[in-house]
C-alpha cells in the first residue's frame, strides 16, 4: 500500500516543488498507508493536540472542562484563534505538558515548540494519524465525552477554513494549519481530519512545507488528500492542476 501511495504522490512533490508527507487510514478495513517520515512544523494543527492534552488533564483530575476552557477550546479549534491556543498552551503546562500528554496518546515523533511557540511544534504524518485515531476511535486514552467534544469542534470549522482534507469527501471533521516562514517566505500548509467519501470513512493527514504561496500550498494539500484516499481504494485519482 505504501508503494502505491508513493507512486501516486511522487509526481505531486516533483511538480509542485513542495515537500509533502501523507498518512491515511480506512478504519473499517484497517488499510493504512504512509508517505514520508520527515518532521514538519505543525502550525495550527497542533491545536487538536493541545485540546487533547487539556482533556486528558481534566480526566486525570476527575472533572469536566470549565465553561471558560470549553469556550476557549471552541474558539481555538473552530476559528483557529491563536490567543485561545496560547491561553490553553499555558493551561496544559506548555511544551512539557504537551509532551506528557503525548506519551499517553502514543505520539512518539512529536516535539513541542520552544517556550510559548506552540505553532513550532514538530511532528510526522504518522504521529498525527495516531492522534486522529485517538480522537475518533473507541480504543483511546480519551474518554467518550472528550472525543465527542473534539469531534464536535472539528465539525464546526469556520467556512473560510473549509479546505484541505475536505476536498475529498461529502462530510468531514478537520483542522488546518498555515504559516509563512519569515526566513524563506515559504509556506507551511497542513490539514488533518476524518472524511466520508465513496461510501467509507478515512482518517487523512497531509503535512507540507516549501510552497511559494498559501494558495499553491492549499492546492497541493488538496491534491494529496484526494490521492491518498484513492490510493487506498486502488483507483488512480484525476489529475488536478497546481495553482501558482
Amino acid at each position: 500500500m505504501n508503494k502505491a501511495l508513493t507512486r501516486l504522490l511522487e509526481p505531486i512533490r516533483t511538480q509542485s516543488g513542495t515537500q509533502v508527507s501523507v498518512a491515511v487510514l480506512e478504519p473499517k478495513t484497517g488499510r493504512r498507508a504512509v508517505y514520508g517520515s520527515r518532521t514538519h512544523i505543525t502550525a495550527s494543527v497542533v491545536k487538536v493536540n493541545i485540546l487533547a492534552a487539556l482533556l486528558l488533564r481534566a480526566q486525570h483530575e476527575g472533572r469536566s472542562l470549565t465553561p471558560w476552557e470549553t469556550s476557549t477550546a471552541a474558539s481555538m479549534i473552530q476559528s483557529s484563534d491563536n490567543d485561545s491556543a496560547g491561553a490553553l498552551w499555558r493551561r496544559i503546562g506548555g511544551g512539557p505538558g504537551l509532551a506528557d500528554a503525548n506519551k499517553a496518546l502514543g505520539l512518539t515523533s512529536t516535539r513541542s515548540g520552544p517556550g510559548t511557540h506552540w505553532g513550532l511544534t514538530r511532528t510526522t504524518a504518522a504521529d498525527q494519524l495516531a492522534l486522529l485515531t485517538d480522537v475518533f476511535a473507541d480504543s483511546s486514552p480519551l474518554s467518550e465525552a472528550s472525543r465527542h467534544l473534539i469531534q464536535t469542534f472539528m465539525g464546526r470549522i469556520d467556512a473560510d477554513q473549509d479546505w484541505g482534507v475536505s476536498a475529498e469527501g461529502s462530510r468531514w471533521q478537520l483542522k488546518n494549519g498555515w504559516l509563512q516562514r519569515s526566513h524563506s517566505q515559504r509556506w507551511v500548509i497542513n490539514s488533518m481530519g476524518r472524511v466520508e467519501a465513496h461510501g467509507s470513512t478515512f482518517y487523512v493527514v497531509i503535512l507540507s512545507h516549501g510552497s511559494p504561496s498559501m494558495s499553491h500550498g492549499i492546492s497541493t494539500v488538496e491534491r494529496a488528500a484526494r490521492t491518498a484516499v484513492h490510493a487506498l481504494r486502488s483507483t488512480a485519482p484525476p489529475v488536478s492542476p497546481i495553482i501558482h
